[in-house]
């Protein structure tokens, strides 16, 4: 079996709630991908794909990016339900999904955390790299990633940066779709390294995140870790973030869980399993965001694992084995 880990949809009834918050031209792009929205065309595409099945999440936007906090929760409730219900109409392609949350209204989704895991069992948590411009390690979310790790559920960590993020602060956009092509992974690896810099880990030890992309641009800062955490003494005041943690930052970093989602690229997937290794990474594809509805990417994805350096057991892991047990599915 095969457990794709990091795929998304729009139920439909969310896009009837949300619809008129979002960009029209993303609206557009959106409803030109059936197999996002339409889930006996998503249940087809998945038949050409022998003992496969999805984790579902919600696509882009974020709630926060596009309502208040009172609308923004509303529009977690309808999502995490409308995933619920593909969920339990489609058991056989898309068995389990990850909640959504209003992380603009913490106290809703500290609550939300509860309702979708008493009601609807959700087997985890996407949070995005940012909240409306605002880092994940600013103190007023800590309440919701206590919650989660009460409740036993990893985080789910997808990029998020808009157009209006400009490449150069002389710029009022970003130009050739660098936004998104190169700053989602910068996004993602920024995420991270702030959980880890601000002791989040240490404050929170169950605290679990798998990163989207085979850890972004992690493994390939290997060699600077060392040297960053002397920089950051000799360039600031003369204390360094590593003297309030407990443990090197490579460390912390070693412990994300990532996933396989890299759009076919086989040595940007090298580098990722050499970083991370077998046990913690998990196979995603990123479904549907091709050309063709999700079959692309699915196909692309186990072509770059099964052509990876490791072992037939590894590649078990990462397929299927890996997920049962960390998810406890």
């Amino acid at each position: 079996m095969k457990i794709d880990v990091f795929n998304h949809v729009f139920p439909t009834e969310f896009f009837e709630a949300a619809e008129s918050l979002m960009p029209a031209n993303a609206v557009t792009r959106w409803k030109s991908i059936e197999t996002i929205w339409n889930m006996d065309a998503r249940s087809r595409m998945m038949d050409q794909f022998d003992d496969y099945c999805q984790i579902i999440s919600m696509s882009q936007p974020p709630f926060d990016l596009i309502a208040g906090p009172d609308e923004a929760l509303k529009l977690a409730q309808v999502a995490n339900d409308g995933m619920a219900r593909i969920c339990r109409k489609y058991p056989d392609h898309m068995p389990w999904f990850v909640a959504s949350l209003p992380m603009n209204n913490c106290k809703g989704a500290i609550e939300e955390i509860d309702r979708v895991l008493n009601y609807h069992n959700a087997v985890g948590f996407q949070i995005h790299t940012n909240v409306n411009g605002k880092p994940l390690d600013s103190s007023e979310y800590r309440d919701i990633f206590l919650k989660i790790a009460e409740r036993e559920r990893p985080i789910w960590l997808h990029p998020t940066r808009p157009l209006q993020h400009a490449d150069y602060i002389t710029e009022s956009q970003s130009h050739f779709e660098i936004f998104w092509g190169i700053g989602w992974a910068y996004e993602t690896t920024a995420a991270m390294t702030r959980m880890v810099c601000s002791g989040l880990f240490d404050e929170i030890p169950n605290l679990r995140v798998i990163a989207h992309h085979w850890g972004a641009y992690v493994p390939h800062a290997e060699g600077r870790f060392p040297l960053w955490e002397v920089r950051n003494a000799t360039m600031g005041d003369g204390t360094s973030f590593a003297d309030k943690l407990k443990r090197p930052m490579e460390e912390y970093f070693r412990e994300f869980w990532v996933d396989t989602a890299m759009f076919g690229a086989t040595a940007a997937s090298q580098a990722g399993f050499d970083f991370f290794g077998a046990k913690n990474s998990f196979f995603a594809s990123d479904c549907p965001y091709d050309l063709v509805g999700g079959s692309d990417l699915i196909r692309k994805t186990i072509s770059v694992i099964e052509g990876l350096r490791c072992t037939e057991n590894e590649r078990e892991m990462i397929y299927k084995h890996n997920s049962m047990n960390f998810l406890d599915l």
